[in-house]
């Protein structure tokens, strides 16, 4: 079974850039590559049970077991090492991805306390999207009860095709991602 999104990507969403972006190729269409999680655990390097208990938290949210990142040099002032464990990641891809970004958008988003939308400002260079997460407990698949201490958390949306960001930002408000409107 495809997933929604992917479904509303190819009858939808393909159509509406193809017409807006002046395309003739629907594989030239800006198109949304693969999805990047990471949680920075700094105090991984006193109790290495946080994070472990991190990692089960982000595999219960993306459905894919995360990759444990080491400290790639040693930093005094953080008493990092080089070679410890200090955070891990998740790279989703396909039909993950799309599930993913759809209870991103449709559950996980409208649960933050205040939420107003996300920055429409937030794109680098190449177009990829950037959001940071403040908390775990957003995600439906975490238990309130069970969690030991709040985690944030880091998401990339990597997007493929698009020569500026405004092509970017379009895919991602034809997709549903509710941006933020600036107050002037």
């Amino acid at each position: 079974m495809t997933p929604r999104l992917l479904e509303k990507y190819r009858k939808e969403i393909i159509p509406a850039l193809m017409q807006s972006q002046k395309v003739k190729n629907p594989f030239s269409a800006p198109r949304l590559d693969k999805i990047v999680v990471n949680m920075g655990v700094g105090e991984a390097i006193a109790d290495i049970k946080i994070l472990e208990r991190a990692m089960q938290e982000m595999g219960a949210i993306t459905g894919q077991k995360p990759v444990m990142r080491r400290a790639k040099k040693a930093i005094s002032n953080f008493k990092t090492r080089k070679g410890i464990p200090v955070g891990c990641k998740v790279t989703l891809r396909k039909r993950m991805m799309y599930e993913f970004l759809d209870r991103l958008i449709n559950v996980t988003l409208p649960r933050i306390r205040d939420f107003r939308g996300v920055p429409a400002d937030s794109f680098d260079k190449a177009g990829n999207y950037s959001l940071g997460l403040s908390e775990q407990t957003i995600f439906p698949e975490i238990e309130y009860d069970r969690i030991s201490r709040p985690q944030g958390m880091d998401i990339t949306l990597c997007i493929k095709n698009a020569k500026t960001t405004e092509q970017a930002r379009e895919l991602l408000k034809l997709f549903g991602m509710p941006f933020s409107v600036k107050e002037e």
